[in-house]
């Protein structure tokens, strides 16, 4: 992380944990350039029972897909705004401070909005963003973070008449107004039903665009496709995996087939961002000072103060006291080491 660089965004239609969104990852570490320190943010799915498991099966992924670089999997469970697991929590969170990968993924898009509007969380990953880590975000998270959402659940599972719910509006900051639609494609319901459109249907999302709000771009990905965004030298975006990206505005509309790219200008009137206000200055700073800190070089061997937090989370685990020794993972990674379990015992590498 730098603090002149933007990192690049990913968005998938869908797909993220198949074969097909390989050359998206490979292509999102080089710009990176680094060796991948990620961080799982349960949020869209924090509503489920089993969400850590399916931020897990993620991380399982990228650790497989992405071995020959190392990765370093974090799985933080900001499940929701009250505690625990708030995403206000500041221990809960420490771990995502010193990542340059953040993912989110599949869920709700109008939960994960009411739980990240305003939060801790939220200005963390902001903040991280702006100094250069990636976001990579899939299905509902692509929905959060637009301009305007699509309450998929809303409509499609509980029968409400269709509207649109304000976002996340991530991009706004680069003067891009974007409403996301990933599922472009979609062909689950068969012959029968039409399920195009992330669900909707192409006549009733017709009608909707109708009371689109003017101003938006819509961006549709189709299914096992992904958009890549790179903000720095020559902003531009890249489409990858088996299908396209169609990009409506200005009542114009343009599709990008896998493997093509296009300027950035065709989203909207890209600026870097000129004045942050909505991120307290204090957690803007703190991700600046971590940035630098990681950039310095590293003590080869864990202090004292480290070893002992080892031993103490040693203890806690065989207590099975997780949340403890999830509380000591977080004191470690604040010194600067990584801890990993494995059959041996507890393998400490510098956090990078």
């Amino acid at each position: 992380m730098t603090d002149n660089l933007i990192g690049p965004i990913l968005l998938f239609g869908s797909g993220e944990t198949l074969p097909a969104s390989g050359k998206a990852y490979e292509r999102l570490n080089r710009l990176v350039g680094a060796l991948p320190v990620i961080s799982i943010l349960e949020t869209p799915a924090g509503f489920q029972p089993n969400s850590e498991k399916v931020a897990a099966e993620v991380g399982d992924y990228l650790k497989k897909r992405l071995q020959n670089y190392q990765p370093h999997v974090e799985i933080i469970p900001a499940r929701h705004k009250a505690p625990p697991y708030s995403t206000d929590d500041p221990s809960l969170l420490e771990p995502m401070l010193h990542s340059n990968w953040i993912f989110m993924g599949p869920g709700s898009p109008t939960y994960a909005i009411r739980q990240l509007k305003d939060s801790l969380a939220y200005s963390c990953l902001r903040a991280l963003h702006l100094n250069g880590s990636a976001l990579c975000l899939a299905s509902a998270a692509v929905l959060a973070v637009s301009r305007h959402t699509l309450p998929v659940y809303e409509i499609y599972k509980v029968g409400e008449d269709p509207f649109w719910t304000r976002g996340l509006d991530l991009l706004a900051a680069f003067g891009l107004h974007i409403t996301f639609i990933p599922h472009w494609n979609n062909q689950d319901g068969g012959a029968g039903l039409d399920t195009s459109r992330c669900f909707m249907g192409r006549q009733r999302f017709e009608r909707m665009l109708v009371s689109l709000p003017t101003g938006s771009t819509l961006v549709g990905i189709d299914e096992q496709t992904s958009l890549l965004i790179e903000f720095n030298t020559d902003p531009h975006c890249e489409v990858f995996g088996r299908g396209a990206v169609t990009v409506f505005k200005d009542g114009m509309e343009n599709s990008f087939p896998s493997g093509e790219s296009f300027p950035i200008k065709v989203l909207g009137n890209f600026h870097h961002p000129r004045e942050i206000t909505d991120i307290p200055i204090k957690i803007l700073q703190e991700v600046r000072d971590k940035a630098k800190a990681i950039g310095a070089a590293p003590e080869s061997k864990p202090s004292e103060k480290v070893t002992a937090l080892i031993r103490r989370r040693e203890e806690a685990r065989n207590l099975q006291d997780w949340r403890k020794a999830d509380e000591l993972r977080a004191q470690i990674l604040a010194e600067g080491w990584l801890v990993t379990d494995t059959p041996d015992g507890p393998a400490l590498t510098r956090d990078r």
